[in-house]
């Protein structure tokens, strides 16, 4: 098999077995935040987007590519749940930082120890060539 060959069959490989396993991924978080926690697929991607940096209404909409004000609705729901905090900012009151409250941090840890927990019984599936060659995969997939 020459190297081109081996590319197409890593692509079709790839194509085969990553965003499959993405999706299944992305649906247990999903089933998690909904069955568990009571959350939309928005108000828990506003979560997550917080708990990743994104600190305010207009960076969050800027990242789910919406806008401002459906965002703020969302914001507004997680507030009232207690999920979220809004601080003013004494040197620009135009600018509200939000930020992940006590129980937003528990719940959003809860959600992703419970997927790693999934994820981990996914991989224990594999024998250890196979762990090994999957780990070598993906470190090499972050290379690019």
């Amino acid at each position: 098999m020459g190297a081109n060959d081996q590319v197409e069959l890593a692509v079709d490989k790839f194509w085969e077995a990553v965003p499959p396993a993405w999706h299944q991924a992305r649906a247990r978080i999903r089933r998690i935040a909904s069955e568990k926690f009571n959350l939309t697929v928005e108000q828990f991607q506003v979560l997550r987007r917080i708990r990743r940096g994104s600190g305010s209404v207009s960076a969050l909409a800027e990242a789910n590519r919406t806008s401002r004000s459906s965002v703020s609705k969302v914001v507004d729901v997680l507030v009232n749940k207690g999920l979220v905090s809004r601080r003013q900012n004494p040197d620009d009151r135009r600018n509200i930082p939000l930020s992940l409250t006590a129980d937003g941090q528990r719940i959003m840890d809860a959600i992703f120890d419970e997927t790693e927990s999934w994820l981990a019984t996914q991989f224990r599936r594999l024998d250890a060539e196979e762990l090994k060659a999957a780990i070598q995969g993906m470190e090499a997939l972050q290379k690019s």
